[in-house]
């Protein structure tokens, strides 16, 4: 869930064409779960093909990423590695949530209740180690670079945002800016006309940029403070303080210029050290990765086909049609190129 930053950060709508001809990296699992939430049967649960096997994921990525390169933009799916021992509690909470919502989802099912079903179904989505090695397979058959982070996805693409080996990080969490990205965007995944989640009505989701120099700017705030506000209000490594949100975690932060002194006002003593969660967005756990790494190549055509459709039974006719027409564009794209090239 990230840290929860949305009524102090301010959000410019772009299109997605803003970003043609840019690399981004993308946090992977918080996408792929995008999809699993958004792409779901009338009974709440994901889709799946003949053998049982869950394909919402494997729909929303091909059916993305091809959108995103037919807008020339440079997509790098970032995935997550181990996760940090200071997470191990979040970890839990959320498998306890989803163990919840399973059993509910399935007496709704029994009941006849497709409402409650869909929005417990939400709740007990799960991405396996299966799904995530078929994600990745499905990427490397399109040509979109992959590249495993030893710890959290979204903190391996704030460094290289930081770098600047890519212009941004993609993701719906505000922690990339705890973690050093210098451009987050948000809502690249899904857009359009969404359902609100146990609501009867629906909002307009368009792409959001975010600048974390602008944010600095704004809050009065450097990138140190920022994270103190987020442990304030809590992340998914410790638990927020009691009765502070985030405008008044704002004016503690921009008060004080130690966050002894900030305990010492809040008079909580929090159970877990603060410089750990402190260390790990300031020095966020990375790798390098070469540029070579971070290049694209052209689609597989045989390879995807063989893969969506044999493995996943997906429809034939709509997978080569859309691998089809999105080939033929890149060809006629670089033949324009070549001749600019020769006459230029």
């Amino acid at each position: 869930m990230g840290v929860n930053l949305s009524e102090l950060v301010d959000k410019e709508e772009i299109s997605l064409e803003f970003l043609a001809g840019k690399k981004v990296g993308i946090d992977s699992y918080n996408m792929l779960y995008q999809f699993l939430a958004s792409i779901r049967g009338p009974d709440g649960m994901p889709l799946a093909d003949s053998h049982g096997n869950v394909t919402s994921h494997l729909t929303g990525l091909y059916y993305r990423t091809l959108n995103l390169l037919e807008k020339g933009i440079k997509p790098i799916y970032v995935f997550d590695g181990k996760p940090s021992t200071l997470k191990s509690e979040t970890l839990k909470k959320r498998r306890e949530v989803r163990t919840d919502a399973e059993a509910k989802s399935s007496t709704a099912l029994k009941e006849g209740n497709l409402a409650d079903a869909q929005k417990f179904g939400s709740r007990a989505l799960r991405l396996t180690p299966d799904m995530v090695g078929e994600a990745k397979d499905l990427l490397r058959c399109m040509g979109v670079p992959v590249i495993e982070a030893p710890q959290e996805g979204e903190a391996q693409a704030s460094v290289m945002s930081n770098k600047g080996q890519i212009f941004g990080a993609v993701s719906q969490d505000f922690d990339c800016l705890l973690f050093g990205a210098n451009n987050l965007f948000r809502n690249i995944g899904i857009t359009g006309k969404r359902k609100v989640a146990g609501k009867n009505f629906y909002v307009d989701v368009k792409p959001e940029y975010i600048q974390s120099e602008k944010v600095f700017a704004k809050l009065g705030i450097d990138r140190k403070k920022l994270i103190w506000l987020g442990i304030l209000v809590g992340t998914d490594f410790n638990e927020k303080f009691p009765r502070i949100g985030p405008k008044t975690a704002l004016k503690l932060v921009q008060q004080h210029n130690s966050f002894e002194e900030i305990i010492k006002e809040t008079k909580h003593e929090p159970d877990f050290d603060y410089r750990d969660v402190e260390e790990l967005f300031t020095n966020p756990v990375s790798i390098e990765v070469p540029e070579s790494d971070l290049e694209l190549k052209s689609p597989d055509k045989e390879k995807i086909i063989k893969f969506l459709v044999e493995k996943h039974d997906f429809s034939l006719d709509r997978v080569e049609s859309t691998i089809g027409a999105f080939l033929k564009k890149k060809e006629e794209s670089e033949k324009q190129k070549s001749l600019g090239a020769w006459f230029g």
